[in-house]
């Protein structure tokens, strides 16, 4: 087996990119990424902090990310498990990135920036939903966007609908914990509550 140790060593193997993947990076957000954006209610969210890496999956209704200027957007941080991976990461290395998905769509956006994390009471309440404010807000500084073609989501069929029944028969949530704590969290109840649970604590 060889393996890859230099940059020389890649570039050599892979050659040298066309003019659309150099031309498309920009360090601010144009009309058509604004576009992307906008139609995305979902993202992963990368993050690094002194344990190592952590991605996070972020989903909203409408858009879950929110454009503030040319080179800023916001992103709320919606209820969840209360692990806090990402905002710990960012407290301590600003570095995200994020990777847009948008249902239908080939085209995915990237954006790499800094993050800070707010908690100011304005910008709380205008991102309330159902009268529900988020706990804070991340805060990006755009530093490079682009977007990336379609191949990934054609190779994966990830919209679809035929590819969508590999779903069946795997391993619900309830089983997974039932199995990693010997039954004593999760199991068929779990799965049975959730539903009613996540519709009380979406916001």
């Amino acid at each position: 087996m060889t393996t890859i140790t230099t940059v020389e060593q890649l570039e050599t193997l892979y050659g040298t990119p066309g003019a659309a993947s150099k031309v498309k990076e920009i360090d601010w957000i144009s009309d058509e990424y604004a576009a992307l954006i906008k139609a995305s209610p979902f993202v992963a969210l990368a993050t690094v902090g002194p344990e190592g890496l952590d991605c996070s999956p972020r989903g909203d209704r409408g858009e879950v990310v929110r454009i503030l200027d040319a080179r800023r957007v916001a992103l709320p941080d919606r209820r969840g498990n209360d692990r806090i991976d990402s905002l710990r990461n960012i407290v301590r290395d600003p570095r995200v990135a994020l990777l847009f998905l948008i249902p239908g769509s080939g085209t995915t956006l990237r954006i790499n920036g800094r993050a800070t994390i707010s908690a100011d009471p304005q910008l709380l309440e205008d991102f309330a939903v159902d009268g529900k404010a988020p706990r804070s807000v991340i805060l990006i500084e755009v530093e490079t966007i682009y977007f990336q073609c379609a191949r990934a989501i054609v190779r994966s069929r990830l919209w679809d609908a035929e590819a969508q029944e590999a779903a069946n028969g795997l391993p619900t949530p309830g089983a997974i914990l039932s199995a990693l704590s010997e039954a004593k969290v999760g199991g068929e109840a779990y799965d049975r509550e959730w539903p009613e649970r996540a519709r009380k604590s979406l916001w």
